[in-house]
């Protein structure tokens, strides 16, 4: 994929880009889920240049979600088509960096929205991946079964303007 068809770009990539200095860099801490339970670790950060901001993290993701089993996560649309299952080396998944607090104390990173359950179903990657929008619009589906994302919204950087992917400042 060429950066001009790229819409998300991995921070360390970025030699302009840095984590603000009145901002923690959260790589490395741990990732909770609703129930506390351990998602994984921050590997990186996913920026949109466009909006000149970080909206997505990158998690590489606990054994336990790996070991949770298979479960399709995402639903046939009809006849022909397949279930898509993760790979051996696809460890990693993305959130929108709406979606957390920060417990800057503990140096963990909480999400209140999405349990362990759903992380465990949602498609991942392999690290240093290049990702698309499809891959987006699928794991937002995941996410948030009951929000849907009109065609109008699913090329352009306008994507990023949902609530989801606005940095949260409430901090534990």
């Amino acid at each position: 994929m060429s950066d001009n068809d790229k819409n998300l770009f991995y921070l360390d990539d970025l030699s302009k880009y840095k984590v603000a200095s009145d901002y923690s860099d959260i790589r490395g801490w741990e990732v909770k889920d609703t129930d506390k339970r351990t998602i994984g670790k921050i590997d990186g950060l996913l920026a949109n240049k466009e909006k000149k901001r970080v909206v997505y993290l990158d998690i590489e993701v606990d054994e336990s979600l790996i070991e949770e089993g298979h479960e399709v996560y995402n639903e046939s649309a009809g006849s022909g088509t397949h279930e898509f299952v993760n790979k051996e080396g696809e460890n990693h998944l993305i959130i929108p960096i709406g979606l957390v607090k920060l417990d800057e104390e503990n140096k963990t990173v909480l999400t209140d929205e999405i349990n362990h359950s759903t992380f465990a179903k949602t498609r991942r990657f392999s690290k240093g991946a290049d990702l698309n929008r499809k891959y987006e619009i699928t794991v937002f589906g995941q996410y948030f079964p009951d929000k849907s994302v009109d065609e109008s919204h699913q090329q352009g950087d306008e994507f990023y303007n949902r609530e989801e992917f606005k940095k949260s400042d409430t901090k534990n």
